[in-house]
Formats: structure tokens, sequence, C-alpha cells
């Protein structure tokens, strides 16, 4: 086989020089055609979208033929060509096709829907679906939008540590890290395990967030940010609920409120302009496929000012919503943490665009919250 450099997909499908001799990779997602042409939908993960392969199955061998399945692994080198079909640019004509890695009948991954349970089987294989590969490449345009975000402002990127001896919140169930034998633990006279044989000398976990050395560095460096992987062992099996995730935490010297809000609103903003910009394509597809009301969603956030609301006054809105009939799961009044169901209604049913609640009662916020004069709220 001739040695080309390889193009991805995604750049393929952009061309224009037609006429030009390509190779091009990637894992077969279906073959269709006639007793003298196939058609191959061939994807590398570049791009949600296929390139068509064109074969004249007369110049080819049968015998390799038979092994280009759903799942096969191919190189192709071919002309690329301007497609007569709709919905694309460009298809290539095969002239050599090697299987790279052959795939039976077997494979799972078939030209069907499969349920998200059914994919949480196939871990291995489930990157390669449409769904996941959507999801994949948005988070990592996700991360490069936090990034170039932070850094135009000029903040600095602060790593904090994932080992860490402090429990930065003081809340919830913490992940431990020992090198203690957990079978031959050494306990003092009160019952307590003792850690002067550990690792770090002491009781160590995973972190559950960064803002304490954030808060350390801001006052140094001016204006970080954290983002990285955090661990919570809360036993909560709600959607709302991970046992391991990656958090943003900017901490900033000198901001008053006014700032911190109108810092979340722009990031926030940011962020959706830049998967807009740059994901159309896989946002199409969730959109199509899971919530057809997506993109008028994010398009709805960026084009409103996000409402600035003291919790006095939500609470207001919600009794006054009671009062009319609206039946919430949960009680309201003045003091109550706000359960999911309220806050939704807040942004969904009352204001319809994204609301920043301030001003809480300070028995149900953290203690190291700026105390307001009036002495009850935060």
């Amino acid at each position: 086989m001739e040695k080309i450099s390889r193009t991805k997909v995604i750049d393929l499908l952009t061309r224009e020089d037609f006429g030009a001799l390509v190779n091009v990779k990637g894992w077969v997602r279906t073959r269709r055609g006639s007793k003298q042409i196939n058609f191959i939908a061939l994807n590398d993960g570049s791009t949600i979208n296929n390139v068509q392969i064109v074969v004249d199955l007369a110049n080819f061998d049968e015998e390799m033929l038979k092994l280009v399945t759903t799942g096969a692994c191919l190189s192709v080198n071919g002309i690329l060509t301007e497609s007569v079909g709709s919905g694309q640019r460009a298809e290539v004509q095969a002239q050599e096709i090697n299987v790279l890695g052959a795939c039976d009948n077997t494979y799972p991954l078939q030209k069907k829907g499969h349920s998200l349970e059914f994919l949480r089987e196939m871990a291995h294989l489930r990157p390669r679906t449409n769904t996941f590969g959507a999801v994949f490449r948005i988070r990592h345009n996700m991360a490069i939008a936090i990034h170039t975000f932070f850094h135009e402002r000029g903040f600095f990127y602060f790593h904090t540590p994932l080992i860490t001896a402090s429990d930065c919140e003081g809340a919830g169930q913490m992940f431990q890290v020992t090198t203690l034998n957990l079978y031959d633990l050494k306990k003092d006279e009160s019952g307590s395990i003792t850690y002067e044989d550990d690792f770090f000398g002491k009781q160590a976990s995973l972190t559950v967030s960064g803002q304490l050395e954030g808060e350390l560095a801001a006052m140094s460096l001016g204006a970080i940010y954290t983002f990285g992987p955090t661990f919570r062992a809360e036993n909560s099996n709600t959607p709302r609920h991970l046992a391991e995730f990656w958090m943003i935490e900017p901490e900033v010297a000198f901001n008053e409120i006014e700032d911190n809000m109108q810092l979340a609103e722009d990031f926030i903003k940011y962020c959706l302009q830049w998967a807009l910009d740059n994901c159309r394509d896989d946002i199409q597809f969730l959109n199509d496929m899971f919530d057809k009301e997506l993109i008028d969603r994010l398009n709805s956030v960026l084009s409103d000012s996000f409402i600035r609301l003291s919790y006095t006054e939500g609470i207001k809105i919600l009794e006054e919503a009671v009062a009319a009939g609206h039946k919430f799961e949960f009680p309201i009044y003045w003091g109550a943490d706000l359960a999911s169901e309220h806050e939704r209604y807040l942004v969904e049913d009352h204001f319809k665009c994204p609301v920043i609640l301030t001003d809480y009662p300070k028995e149900i916020k953290s203690f190291y919250m700026k105390q307001n004069d009036d002495g009850k709220t935060v």
C-alpha cells in the first residue's frame, strides 16, 4: 500500500482540492451497497461526521472485503471527490484498502440505538458511539475554554494538592488514602487507629476542594483559579452527586460580591459561546437525540442578563407562588435551604433566565462567608 500522510476526517470533509490522492484511517460505522458498488461510512473520532468511502467491488479482493465489517479498522488510499449525495461535501473513491484490525459479528455496537445502561457495560467501546464521542469532544473544548477565559483575564492556573490532611469544607465524607495494612491496624489505648507508621505520619485523604490553598495563593498572586479532580465520598445515588468530578474555583483578592457575580456570568456565557462556535455538530446531535430545546436554551442564556436577587426576595416570590396554588414537595419559609424544585421555579417558571441568589441566612451557609451588617445574612 502506497504510503500517504493521513488526513483526519474532520479536515478531509472541508477540503476542496478534488482529485487529490488522500489517506484516511478510521473505524467502520456501516457498510451498504449493491453487487457492484459499496459505501463505507468511516469515522476516526475527530468529528461526529463520517466520511463516505466509495468502493468499486471489481477492483478489490473478495476475501479482503469480507473483513470490512462494522467496527473494523481500515486504512484507505483514494481520490478525494466531490460528493453527489446530500449532507456532505466530499467523499473518497477507494483505490487501496488495508484492514488494520478485523472485527467479527460479535461486535456489540451494530447499527442501532443503544441505551446508556447498555453502554455502561461497554466502557472500552462506548467512546466510539456518537453520544460519548460528542460528550468527550465537548468536554475537551470546555477545558480549553476555561483556561482561555481565565488566562485572558490575568488569572494564574494554580495546582492544589490531590492528597491532603485537611478537610477543606468540613462537610461530607472523604476518601482516605493510606499505606497501612488494613488487616493489621495499630490502635492506641482508646481504640483509635494510629498513623505514625503511615506514609505521611498522619491521616490523609483525597481532596474535596482546592479552595483553602486557592485562597492562600490569591493573597499572593492576586487572581488564581483551580481546575482539577475533586472527590466526595457521600453515598448518595442521585444525578447531583458524583464520587469524582472536576471543579473550577476562582479566587480573587479585593473582589466585591458584585465583581464575583459578574465574573460568574461572564464565565458561563464565554464557555457556552465557545461550545456553540467550536462544537456545533456535536451539540446539534445532542439537541436532536436527547433534548430538542438544548440549543434554544443555550442561546437564551447567552442573550439574557442574569437576575441578581436576594434570598429574601426569592422566598417572597416562592411564597406568593404557593399562595397562588403552586405545589412544592418541600416547604418554603425564611431560613429554609432552597431545594432544587425551588431554584428551578425561580429560573424556569418565574424569571425564565439564570438567577444569582445572594444574602442567604448565615445559619445555612459556611462559617467563613462574610456576614452582612444586618447580622442575619451572609
